[in-house]
């Protein structure tokens, strides 16, 4: 089984590329074999972790907040691309509507227990123009109701700046992240959040996945601005060769100019999709081809010696200054971990056209070996449940980077939307249960080992819309009934509760149990 390839070259910038979200379903006939794996114990506990690790959950702003031209906003980019590509319904002008809701889903966090929540900020509601414009007071108000309240929950506000969506202006006036003008919107815009929240917000989020915001942008197509070339997609313009490279130096100065701003005021970082991958084979050529993953720029400020080697004169290079400005611009890495794959070499073995390919630094990955399933597929085409895999990404980032302070930013299951009448079937979410104790036991491991990891973020706090999948999959701990946006607590939700005070021993051994017998089903998802 073949994935839509990443970028394995914005890998270099970062930790990893994502596989395309298209969707599957669980549910089908047919057979298949899942690889086998060294279990940790998944009876996992809070106290298996230090004092002071901050548990949370994460949300995003365009996914959850709704009121899309309430309070002066304006349009952002994903207003307009929604549109543009019919992923639109009537729903997304509200979506979870946290903009009239924020009070009670704090309240719903604090009854979890949680002590951290992780949020972005949207762009288009604090600067409706960007820098050509003035600064947008009913968003800067309900941003400050959200971080005060949080606060006196006992909730640590983790920020993020840019999470995929800007204004619209910006696409309009210069290409945004095509154009080196988007480092002076965004400086403006931190700026602004810095002024405006930064003596209470402690931890500062730069920007959100810039790997899978150039792979989806620039190189497939398949996000605002839709620029791409062949083999990758069939866009009206775009360059997929060169467009992501451009874009994704654009945000790397981006992000080391906003650094520059908050350094000794609090903790700021980049968070990366982060994919574990594992060699297809045994074979010297598919372990160099995993080794193609450094996060280099951010701490060393330069790219790696191996991408100028295929890259050539397509890779944008840093002045003197530049490489001061990027180099050790981060107090922690934030890691968005989901799957592993597998990786397989194309220098010597056929590929398909877009991973035989440069840019794609010339690998391919895939998600079975001699017809096993690396882990337990789930919803989203591409992801699948490997739990060993947060141990291995952990590890990874551990050894390269000196043991940078870490925070596992985003982890995740996601499972299909369901008819409201089988709501039931939705909220008793037992896999999702067992996903997140497998992990969780993993990554325990790993601190064991000492990884200096300070945190871990549930995706997501509620049921939300997943870009291009819409409200097709849920990774919510809280289901949403879309009609009445009413919030109910899914399995998952009482064991995370139960889990911050030691109680989920029951709720793991049932998890545990549904593991097991799913891994022994025959039943084959469909494709």
């Amino acid at each position: 089984m073949k994935l839509k390839p990443p970028n394995i070259y914005l890998f270099f910038f970062l930790i990893s590329a994502c596989a395309l979200l298209l969707e599957a379903s669980n549910n089908g006939d047919g057979g298949f074999k899942q690889e086998e794996e060294e279990e940790e114990d998944p009876h996992i506990k809070r106290s298996d972790f230090p004092p002071g690790f901050l548990f949370g959950t994460a949300t995003s702003a365009y996914q959850i907040e709704g009121a899309y031209l309430e309070d002066a906003k304006s349009l952002s980019n994903w207003d307009v691309f929604c549109h543009s590509v019919a992923l639109y319904d009537e729903l997304i002008s509200t979506s979870t509507d946290n903009l009239s809701t924020g009070i009670e889903d704090i309240e719903m966090m604090h009854s979890l227990g949680v002590k951290a929540y992780r949020f972005s900020i949207s762009w288009a509601r604090i600067l409706p123009k960007g820098r050509f414009g003035e600064v947008n007071p009913a968003g800067i108000l309900f941003y400050n109701k959200l971080i005060d309240n949080l606060i006196l929950r006992g909730i640590e506000p983790f920020v993020t700046l840019f999470h995929n969506n800007i204004p619209q202006e910006l696409e309009e006036r210069y290409g945004s992240w095509l154009n080196p003008e988007m480092k002076e919107d965004f400086v403006h815009m931190v700026e602004v959040c810095f002024k405006s929240f930064g003596e209470r917000v402690k931890y500062w989020i730069t920007i959100n996945e810039p790997n899978i915001v150039a792979l989806y942008a620039y190189e497939m197509g398949l996000f605002r601005p839709s620029r791409c070339s062949e083999p990758f997609g069939n866009c009206i313009a775009g360059n997929s060769d060169v467009e992501p490279l451009v874009g994704m130096h654009n945000m790397l100065l981006a992000h080391g100019m906003a650094a520059k701003l908050y350094r000794d005021k609090g903790s700021i970082g980049i968070t990366v999709h982060s994919f574990m991958f594992e060699p297809l084979t045994d074979s010297e050529l598919d372990r160099d081809a995993v080794k193609r993953a450094p996060l280099d720029p951010v701490i060393f400020g330069d790219y790696p010696e191996e991408m100028r080697k295929y890259l050539g004169s397509e890779l944008p290079s840093f002045s003197l200054d530049e490489k001061n400005l990027v180099k050790n611009s981060i107090d922690f890495i934030g890691i968005n971990h989901y799957s592993t794959v597998y990786a397989k070499d194309c220098t010597s073995s056929s590929c398909s056209a877009t991973a035989d390919r440069a840019i794609q630094g010339f690998v391919e990955l895939v998600g079975e070996r001699d017809g096993v399933l690396i882990g337990e597929p789930t919803m989203v085409d591409g992801l699948y449940v490997v739990p060993r895999g947060m141990e291995g990404i952990v590890n990874h980032i551990k050894i390269r980077y000196n043991n940078k302070p870490m925070f596992i930013t985003e982890n995740g299951y996601n499972s299909p939307d369901v008819q409201e009448q089988r709501i039931n079937e939705l909220v008793n979410d037992v896999k999702r249960v067992g996903y997140h104790t497998s992990y969780l036991a993993f990554l325990a491991k790993s601190i064991r080992g000492g990884a200096d990891v300070r945190g871990y973020f549930v995706w997501s706090l509620m049921d939300n819309y997943e870009w291009l999948h819409g409200y097709k999959v849920r990774f919510g701990l809280y289901h949403v009934d879309r009609k009445t946006l009413t919030r109910t607590p899914k399995l998952s939700a009482k064991w995370y509760k139960d889990f911050l005070t030691n109680k989920s021993d029951l709720i793991g051994k049932e998890a545990s149990r549904d593991k097991i017998s799913f891994q022994k089903d025959v039943m084959m998802p469909d494709s």
